[in-house]
């Protein structure tokens, strides 16, 4: 991925929190097979975090893996057009054109399959209680009939990747002046809708430095 140094993002803790925020990941592997999964990152275990997943025991993308070919992970956060209308130099100059705001993490390493039945629970039970903690009665693993679950866990297999690489890309108007940037910021709030709103904060964090 191309990404000029204005736009760089380095933070580990900020690339880990995109993508629990937008944890449905695009991974292709060195095939160039492509699938979307959610994942989750393990940031306690190697430098830069461990990603963990799982695919249906049908999908033939884990029996291809190999421990010398590297796979990479796509999160894509926030995205949104910019019109060249809301910059003030357009009035002054009008020497201003269309762009595209967006904040995306590429994460690369080497996935590996996992079939033991008690790790597939730990990641399933994990991953239900990570994106039903929000809800007023989150459901629970458990709440479903222990053969059913049995069943489900038999026609599924593990993913890990230790993550060895991250590239973390923040294209949020930094390049434009700071009054420009406030054009964007007011011109996304109006626009109102979840994504420019999400893209709002990322610009407004940038501008003032967080």
């Amino acid at each position: 991925m191309y990404v000029p140094k204005h736009f760089e993002e380095t933070d580990i803790a900020v690339l880990h929190a995109l993508i629990r925020s937008h944890a449905l990941g695009t991974w292709v592997t060195s095939a160039l097979e492509v699938n979307h999964i959610p994942f989750r990152i393990d940031p306690s275990r190697g430098v830069c975090g461990t990603l963990v997943a799982h695919v249906a025991r049908a999908n033939p993308v884990w029996r291809a893996l190999s421990a010398q070919a590297e796979s990479v992970v796509i999160f894509q956060g926030a995205q949104a057009y910019i019109t060249p209308s809301w910059y003030p130099a357009k009035q002054a100059h009008g020497k201003v054109v269309p762009t595209w705001n967006y904040a995306v993490v590429h994460a690369h390493g080497i996935a590996s399959a996992i079939e033991d039945r008690d790790w597939l629970l730990e990641h399933v039970t994990g991953l239900s209680e990570e994106h039903e903690s929000a809800r007023a009665m989150p459901w629970k693993v458990s709440d479903a009939p222990a053969d059913y679950i049995d069943s489900l866990l038999r026609s599924i297999v593990g993913i890990e990747m230790p993550v060895s690489r991250l590239v973390g890309k923040w294209k949020v108007s930094q390049n434009r002046s700071a009054e420009d940037r406030n054009g964007v910021l007011s011109g996304l709030l109006e626009r109102g809708d979840s994504a420019s709103l999400e893209m709002a904060g990322l610009v407004d964090r940038k501008g003032s430095g967080i």
